[in-house]
């Protein structure tokens, strides 16, 4: 009994506080998409986008539909079977590893979210083909080595060989105070050549004053949003290759021929960058 009692002991964990009273950025993204994954203070923060920026659920599923086709594309076309997804968020199928394993099936998926929730239902949902793999960190991009150092990770992929980041829609949540360009950089540093950064990124390009109104409400709500421009967010792929059509509106990077509502909407409409790049 005392073996027993030992072993439960040295098993549990503590509780996880999973902060649902301030809004979340992957909870508020599974509200624009429609989801059922979230709490009201991200449905607060939801409204209040909804009221600054009316298309804010339009950019949300472009957002998700540039991962899917950017996924496709670095499988196909650059050969890449290893991927990192940092702030994952909620899963909504098709996810990341369905993409990638639909055409090859040993690719390797390895999801990051600092968010306790997000990793619960990963691992209820995310099943990898037999031939693939895919693994769940609880990590924080403003800590790299939380991601990059997990046995997780090491145990998933080969270091030596490329490796996709991709950062969709999460570089414009860090806290205030954190420099993105230093943890971006710090993570490609560790990667092989060959290794890609796909991201997308809020502009105040377009509408700078909705953008404004946007961002400062949720500020004032605890969650922290930098708007970047055209040149701010091509920073982000110094010294790499950038892959055609370079950095654009998100729904012109690699429409689908058959993506009747990317050809409704105009260069301005969505005021979210996207792109992709490898390294050298």
């Amino acid at each position: 009994m005392a073996d027993t009692e030992e072993w439960m002991r040295a098993d549990s964990k503590p509780p996880v506080e999973l902060h649902t009273d301030r809004a979340h950025a992957a909870r508020v993204y599974d509200v624009l998409l429609g989801g059922k994954t979230n709490y009201p203070a991200d449905r607060q923060a939801a409204e209040q986008l909804l009221v600054s920026l009316p298309n804010a659920a339009t950019i949300a599923r472009q957002n998700r539909a540039f991962m899917h086709r950017v996924a496709r594309h670095l499988v196909a076309e650059e050969g890449i079977r290893q991927f990192l997804d940092i702030g994952t968020g909620i899963p909504t199928s098709p996810n990341l590893h369905e993409v990638t394993q639909r055409i090859a099936p040993e690719s390797r998926v390895v999801y990051a979210d600092n968010d306790p929730i997000v990793l619960v239902h990963s691992r209820a949902l995310h099943h990898s083909s037999p031939e693939g793999r895919t693994a769940y960190i609880q990590g924080d991009l403003c800590e790299p080595a939380s991601i990059l150092e997990h046995p997780e990770l090491l145990q998933t992929f080969d270091l030596t060989r490329p490796v996709a980041v991709t950062l969709i829609a999460i570089l414009h949540w860090l806290p205030k105070g954190e420099d993105p360009y230093e943890i971006v950089g710090g993570i490609l540093d560790r990667l092989p050549s060959g290794s890609c950064l796909a991201l997308t990124h809020v502009t105040d390009d377009f509408e700078p004053a909705a953008m404004r109104e946007a961002t400062d409400g949720l500020k004032a709500g605890g969650s922290n949003v930098e708007a970047r421009t055209r040149d701010e967010v091509l920073r982000f792929f110094d010294g790499m290759e950038l892959l055609e059509p370079g950095l654009e509106v998100v729904q012109r990077w690699r429409p689908d021929p058959v993506d009747v509502g990317s050809d409704a909407l105009g260069p301005t409409d969505i005021p979210l960058y996207a792109g992709a790049a490898r390294k050298k």
